[in-house]
């Protein structure tokens, strides 16, 4: 790696690491270019070099905040071998975490990044490849999707693999499940719900367990 892009790196790192520090202090709200900036010690144009918009800089800090999510479910995915309950333990954990932490959820899956979120994804890796020491082989391919379809396909693949459903089951599950999640979260987001963090996850839970079982055959 030669000189200029050891110096990209670092200066990537800076706004970044900023950005996570504005977050803990100040919430996703009240992030802007302008404190960001002012927190790594550069003018604000210097930031347009490296970054596009301020949601790619939100977005690489989000999956700072990650790291606890990616721990406990790497954990609870290893303590059962069935597939059914795998997928049930991968919902039970996303669903958790997300409602607790919806700002971090809503930039790290949801937010427009504008063209090729994947690529900026994989970036984030290279510069931060620690983040992936703690998880298992078995769940890194997921890790490296963005797109919530996407990384429901691969959740649902155990049950694939087993014969618990074909592909086009599998499909209609993914889209679903999706969409239950989706649709509780962007109410809690946008403060449109009558529940709490916490009740909004058991009901999505409860919704999703129910179309899970349903459609697996063991209701």
């Amino acid at each position: 790696m030669n000189n200029k892009e050891l110096k990209k790196r670092r200066m990537w790192t800076y706004f970044i690491d900023a950005t996570e520090e504005l977050i803990h202090t100040e919430g996703f709200k009240q992030v802007t270019i302008r404190k960001v900036a002012d927190k790594a010690g550069y003018n604000s144009a210097t930031i347009y070099n490296y970054f596009g918009e301020l949601s790619h800089l939100l977005f690489f800090a989000s999956l700072k905040f990650l790291k606890p999510y990616f721990k406990v479910v790497t954990e609870e995915i290893k303590k059962t071998s069935d597939p059914i309950e795998k997928y049930l333990v991968a919902w039970e954990v996303f669903s958790e975490h997300s409602f607790k932490n919806p700002d971090v959820f809503h930039s790290a899956y949801l937010m427009d990044l504008g063209e090729h979120p994947e690529s900026l994804l994989a970036h984030y890796y290279e510069l931060y490849p620690a983040d992936l020491l703690d998880v298992s082989d078995e769940l890194k391919p997921a890790l490296m999707k963005r797109n919530i379809d996407d990384r429901g396909r691969f959740a649902i693949s155990y049950m694939i693999k087993a014969g618990v459903v074909d592909e086009d089951e599998a499909e209609e599950l993914n889209e679903l499940t999706n969409l239950i999640w989706q649709g509780m979260f962007t109410n809690v987001l946008n403060n449109r719900n009558r529940y709490t963090a916490e009740e909004a996850h058991v009901q999505s839970m409860k919704y999703i367990r129910e179309i899970i079982l349903a459609k697996t055959n063991k209701v």
